[in-house]
């Protein structure tokens, strides 16, 4: 996280529900977290160079400027509804969605956004704006969707990678300030290779390779224990897709979360295989890490 105080939780908004439910979910995690709430509505149209204001004839209040202002008075006040005391604040930045919340992510604790938009094509389960932005971002990044629940772990997924430490700290984090249960989750499919164009053995100890992995999975996690005394911390090393695995277990959880790229995917990748499985398929909101704060 962000060790700067003034450190803002960050939620885009464009009008619709979903971004709404976004608001919703920002504002209680900028009360648990003693974070001020920043809405930000990114407003392309100065781009497309088109009129702004209304027409002389028009309606009192028409124009895209009258309307972008309007969409964060009224996720503003929806903040201030959802959270009491949280101090919110709201602002019209002219750009594409995505850019705008992706220059504010350096600086943001934590930046908030629906899985789709006013936008989205309906066919999408999870739209390129939260993709762009939990591909990129600098601070993590957490998506409002699947079901709501206050009850449930905080679920994340472990694989031995730097970045799933990172996903670790935050969950522990984040289980601490929700008062919730962690549970740890290791997906494992088969003996790793020694190098480059090793075989696969054929014959091995599904035993002895589950006792690894839950070794494996335990070193992961044994340093939070000490620094969330608070937390009770579950572990789970489960044989099967690691994307599959964790959607799966979202749906008994209240939040996931994963470290954008895993060990064993492309270095190139700048949102791994299974950080997108599990944004698309999971049944809770997903929180995305992809670097310490």
């Amino acid at each position: 996280m962000n060790s700067a105080e003034s450190a803002a939780v960050v939620v885009g908004v464009d009008g619709s529900e979903l971004s709404l439910r976004a608001v919703r979910l920002a504002a209680a995690e900028a009360a648990r977290r003693h974070r001020p709430l920043r809405v930000v509505h990114g407003f392309i149209w100065p781009l497309l160079h088109v009129p702004l204001t209304a027409a002389p004839d028009g309606p009192p209040g028409g124009g895209l400027r009258n309307q972008a202002e309007q969409l964060v008075a009224a996720a503003v006040a929806e903040a201030e509804a959802a959270a009491p005391g949280v101090r919110v604040s709201g602002e019209i930045i002219d750009g594409e969605a995505a850019a705008v919340l992706l220059g504010e992510s350096p600086t943001a604790a934590l930046i908030v956004l629906g899985d789709r938009g006013l936008g989205g094509f309906t066919a999408l389960v999870v739209g390129s704006v939260a993709i762009q932005v939990s591909s990129y971002a600098d601070c993590p990044v957490l998506v409002a969707r699947g079901a709501e629940r206050t009850d449930g772990p905080v679920l994340v997924g472990v694989d031995g990678s730097e970045l799933s430490d990172h996903a670790i700290e935050f969950a522990a984090e984040t289980a601490s300030v929700r008062g919730a249960a962690l549970l740890a989750v290791h997906a494992y499919r088969h003996p790793a290779s020694t190098g480059p164009g090793d075989m696969q053995p054929l014959v091995y100890d599904a035993a002895q390779l589950h006792t690894d992995e839950d070794r494996l999975l335990a070193e992961s996690i044994s340093g939070v224990r000490e620094r969330y005394p608070d937390v009770p911390i579950s572990r789970k090393a489960v044989r099967g897709k690691p994307g599959a695995v964790l959607a799966e277990a979202s749906r008994q959880a209240q939040l996931v979360v994963v470290g954008g790229q895993g060990r064993g995917e492309f270095s190139g990748l700048l949102l791994g295989s299974v950080s997108q499985a599990v944004l698309h398929h999971a049944d809770c909101p997903v929180a995305v890490v992809r670097a310490p704060r």
